[in-house]
C-alpha cells in the first residue's frame, strides 16, 4: 500500500459477456467508465486492455493508479461448469462418504429419481486416517501421522492437484487439522492445501467438508489467475495493490483470493448489491430491489434502510433451479441475493413441445448474440431487444460496436418465427416477454420467502441489459418507481469502489444459554477481532477506524436451525446468559410472532463482522459526458405490448440535466446501456443525474 491517500482507484467486474470498468479520480472529483467484451479463454486480456483504456481516457498512466478492486464470477463458474482441479479429500476414519451422504433433507420428497449434485471429490479420491476429537474438544485418538503421509502420497499418485482436509469436530479443537497442515506443507510444499477450519470453523460436518472441498477445487485456478493478472498489470506499470471483493460485500487483500478463494464465489454480484444500497441512500428510498442484468445473468437483492440482506450460507451449482438443497452447501458469508440465467446473451429456442424457452444457456462474449457479428447463430435476448427498437444498431457501446439487424431477422425466423408460426416481431416480443417473466417469477419467489411485498419497493436497475428490461419487470411486480443511475451499465464496478474494507469471522461453540462461559466467549471475540483487524489493515484499512459488530446464532434446544442475535458490546460478564436469552426471545418474537416459554435455548456459532469506513465517492460523471449538447437525438419506432411499434423519442443521456422532466414512451441512450420507458411513465432527472421513472397508477378495472 502506498503511503499517500488513494486518489485514483479502479473497479473491475468480470462478467460472462462484458468486463466493466470504473475509474474514480478523487483529485478532480470525476468518474470515468468503460466496457470490454470479456475474453473468456483468458479474462486477463480484457482486464488489461480495459484498465489501460480507462486510464488513458482519464489522462493517467497506470503508475498513477493508487488501487484496484476486482470481482469475478470465475469461482462460481468453475464450480457450475465443473472445470476445477482434481481434488483429494482426507477425513476421519468412518466419515469417508460425508460429501455424498449429506443430510436427511430432500429437496423433492416425491421424486424417486431425484438428482443430487455430484461431490467435487469422487469416492476413489477420498481417504481416511485415524484421529478423533469429541464434541467438547477432547482428543480421544491422536492423529496417525504416518497414515496421513501415506494418504497424501496415495492421492498425489492419483494425480490430484489440490487436497482438502476435514476432520470431525475440528471446529471445536483444530489441533489435528493444524498438525496436518504442518506435515503436508513440509512434505508437499507445492501442493495446494485447504483445511476446513481455515475456511469454515463452524459446526456441521457436511457443510464444512463441502466448503473445504470447494475451496481446494478452485484454489489452483484462482492462484494462477490472480498471480498472472497481478504480474501482467505490473508489467504495464501498475504499482498499486490489487484487492478483491468478498461475497459478503467487503474488500480484502489479494492473499484471500489465493488462500480462501471460495469466499469470492459471489464477489461480482455482491458489488451490484453494494451499489444498489448506495443509490437507495442518495435517492431516499428506504426499500429497493437492486436489479443487475448483464449479458449472462440477472441478480436481485432486497435492500432495507440502505443495507443489503446477508446470509451465512450459499448453495452453489444447483442441479434444479430455485430448489434449495439441490446444490453444494457452502459456509461462506454472502450478500443474500437471487441469481438466474437471464441476460442479454440468453439463448431463445423452441423445446420439444414447441414452446418458446429463454436461457439459462448464454451466447456469452464468444460468439455472442447474432447481432454482434462474431459468429453467433442462435437468437438471444439482445437480438430481440434490437429488433423491437429498444437498442440502436448505431449506438451500442457508444457506437463502437455496430449491431447487425439483418442477421437477427434471419436467425430469429429460422429458429423461432417459422417453426412457431409467428412473424419476426411476434417472436422477438415473445423472447422479451419470457425473459421478463422468468425474472419476475424468480423475484416473486425470493421476496415471498422473506414475507415481503414487492409493491413496497423501488427498482434500482443496473447492468448493460437491466435498464432495457426494468420497465417490463416493474410492471409485472407492481413496482411504481425505477431508478437508473448514470453509467448504469457499469454500476457494479462502481460498487467495488464504494465498498468498505470488511470481513466476517465465526467460531462455533454449542452451549446452553444459562451456562455460557463469558471468559471463553471473550477469548473467541478477542482472537477474531485481532485476525479481522490484521486482514483489514492488509487490505488498506486503518486499525483506528475499524468498527466491530458481534452476533451469535441461537436456537431452542432441539431445533435444527438458528437465528442471529446481537451480542452486547464490550467485555462480557457473568450476566451474559440472561441477557442473551432475553435478546433471543425478542428476536424470535420479531421473526415468528411468538415467545415459547419453558423451553431452554442454546448458543451455536459466535460471529464477528469488522469493517472500515465507507469511501467517500462523489458521483461526478462530467468526464464522461461527451456530446452533452442536444438532449433529443431523434425518433424511431419502438415496440410496446399495448401499442405495437409506435414513434418514440430517443434521448441522449448525457444531454439530460438535473430537473429535466418528460413523458414516455422514450428511449434514453448512453454508452454502456439503454433505458426504456413505456407509454405509462413520467421520466425525471434528479440532482445526482439519476434517471427516475415513475409508472402511472393502473386504472381501475
Amino acid at each position: 500500500m502506498t503511503d499517500k491517500e488513494p486518489v485514483y482507484r479502479v473497479g473491475i467486474d468480470v462478467g460472462g459477456t462484458f468486463t466493466d470498468f470504473v475509474l474514480v479520480d478523487e483529485a478532480r472529483d470525476l468518474v470515468f467508465t468503460g466496457k470490454q467484451l470479456t475474453t473468456s479463454s483468458d479474462p486477463g486480456i480484457a482486464i488489461c486492455e480495459g484498465v489501460e483504456r480507462v486510464a488513458r481516457e482519464a489522462g493517467l498512466e497506470l503508475a498513477d493508479i493508487d488501487g484496484i478492486v476486482h470481482g469475478t464470477t470465475l469461482v462460481a463458474n468453475t464450480i457450475v461448469e465443473r472445470t476445477g482441479a482434481r481434488v483429494g479429500f482426507i477425513t476421519t476414519r468412518g466419515f469417508r462418504d460425508v460429501l455424498e451422504v449429506g443430510t436427511e433433507m430432500r429437496y423433492d420428497l416425491y421424486d424417486l429419481f431425484m438428482e443430487k449434485a455430484e461431490p467435487l471429490a469422487p469416492r476413489d479420491r477420498r481417504l481416511t486416517v485415524d484421529e478423533r476429537i469429541d464434541s467438547g474438544g477432547t482428543v480421544l485418538l491422536p492423529m496417525d501421522e504416518a497414515e496421513l503421509r501415506e494418504a497424501v502420497r496415495a492421492l498425489v499418485g492419483m494425480g490430484v492437484e489440490a487436497v482438502a482436509v476435514c476432520f470431525v469436530n475440528s471446529y471445536v479443537n483444530p489441533v489435528h487439522e493444524r498438525l496436518a497442515r504442518e506435515i503436508l506443507a513440509e512434505s508437499f510444499p507445492a501442493l495446494p492445501l485447504t483445511v476446513s477450519t481455515a475456511v469454515a470453523p463452524e459446526i456441521r460436518e457436511y457443510e464444512r467438508a463441502c466448503t473445504a472441498a470447494a475451496n481446494a477445487y478452485v484454489m489452483p485456478l484462482m492462484r494462477r489467475y490472480v498471480t498472472g493478472l497481478h504480474g501482467r498489470l505490473g508489467d504495464l506499470g501498475l504499482r498499486a495493490p490489487l484487492n478483491v471483493m468478498l461475497s459478503g460485500g467487503g474488500i480484502a487483500a489479494l492473499r484471500v483470493a489465493r488462500e480462501t478463494p471460495i469466499h469470492l464465489i459471489e464477489s461480482g454480484p455482491a458489488a451490484g448489491a453494494i451499489a444498489g444500497a448506495h443509490y437507495a441512500g442518495i435517492t431516499d428510498s428506504p426499500c429497493v430491489i437492486a436489479f443487475d442484468m448483464g449479458g449472462t445473468t440477472a441478480k436481485m437483492c432486497l435492500i432495507e434502510n440502505g443495507e443489503p440482506e446477508h446470509a451465512t450460507t450459499f448453495e452453489a451449482g444447483r442441479v434444479r433451479r430455485f430448489a434449495h438443497g439441490s446444490g453444494i452447501p457452502l459456509k461462506v458469508p454472502v450478500i443474500d441475493l437471487i441469481e438466474i440465467g437471464a441476460g442479454g446473451g440468453s439463448i431463445a429456442r423452441l423445446d420439444a413441445m414447441g414452446l418458446m424457452k429463454v436461457g439459462p444457456q448464454s451466447a456469452g462474449a464468444e460468439p455472442g448474440p447474432v447481432c454482434y457479428g462474431r459468429g453467433g447463430t442462435e437468437p438471444t435476448v439482445t437480438d430481440a431487444d434490437l429488433w423491437l427498437g429498444y437498442l440502436s444498431p448505431d449506438f451500442f457501446l457508444g457506437g463502437e460496436m455496430p449491431l447487425e439487424a439483418a442477421a437477427v431477422k434471419a436467425a430469429m425466423d429460422a429458429a423461432l418465427s417459422a417453426p412457431a408460426g409467428l412473424d419476426t416481431t411476434g417472436a422477438a416480443a415473445g423472447v422479451h416477454a419470457i425473459v421478463n417473466n422468468n425474472m419476475a417469477a424468480a423475484a416473486r419467489r425470493h421476496i415471498a420467502e422473506k414475507g415481503r411485498d414487492p409493491r413496497r419497493y423501488s427498482l434500482v436497475a443496473t447492468g448493460g441489459a437491466g435498464p432495457v428490461h426494468a420497465w417490463g419487470l416493474a410492471r409485472l411486480l407492481g413496482i411504481r418507481r425505477i431508478i437508473c443511475p448514470l453509467g448504469a451499465g457499469v454500476t457494479s464496478s462502481l460498487g467495488f469502489l464504494i465498498a468498505a474494507p470488511a470481513t466476517d469471522l465465526a467460531h462455533s461453540h454449542v452451549c446452553r444459554v444459562e451456562s455460557v462461559p463469558a471468559d471463553v466467549v471473550n477469548a473467541f471475540y478477542d482472537a477474531m477481532a485481532r485476525d479481522a483487524t490484521a486482514a483489514l489493515v492488509e487490505a488498506g484499512g486503518d486499525a483506528a477506524t475499524i468498527a466491530i459488530e458481534r452476533r451469535v446464532d441461537m436456537r431452542y434446544v432441539g431445533q435444527g436451525f438458528e437465528i442471529e442475535v446481537p451480542v452486547p458490546d464490550g467485555v462480557l460478564g457473568p450476566g451474559l446468559g440472561a441477557e442473551l436469552h432475553d435478546r433471543f426471545l425478542d428476536r424470535y418474537d420479531e421473526l415468528f410472532g411468538r415467545r415459547i416459554a419453558g423451553v431452554p435455548a442454546e448458543t451455536v456459532t459466535w460471529r464477528l463482522s469488522a469493517s472500515g469506513p465507507t469511501p467517500n465517492v462523489t458521483l461526478n460523471f462530467e468526464g464522461q459526458r461527451f456530446d452533452a449538447g442536444a438532449a433529443e437525438k431523434g425518433e424511431r419506432p419502438v415496440h410496446f405490448p399495448e401499442t405495437g411499434f409506435t414513434p418514440c423519442t430517443v434521448y441522449n443521456r448525457y444531454g439530460l440535466g438535473a430537473g429535466t422532466v418528460f413523458r414516455g414512451p422514450a428511449v434514453i441512450e448512453e454508452r454502456e446501456s439503454t433505458v426504456v420507458a413505456g407509454p405509462d411513465t413520467t421520466v425525471s432527472i434528479d440532482r445526482y443525474l439519476n434517471l427516475i421513472i415513475d409508472l402511472d397508477e393502473p386504472r381501475p378495472g
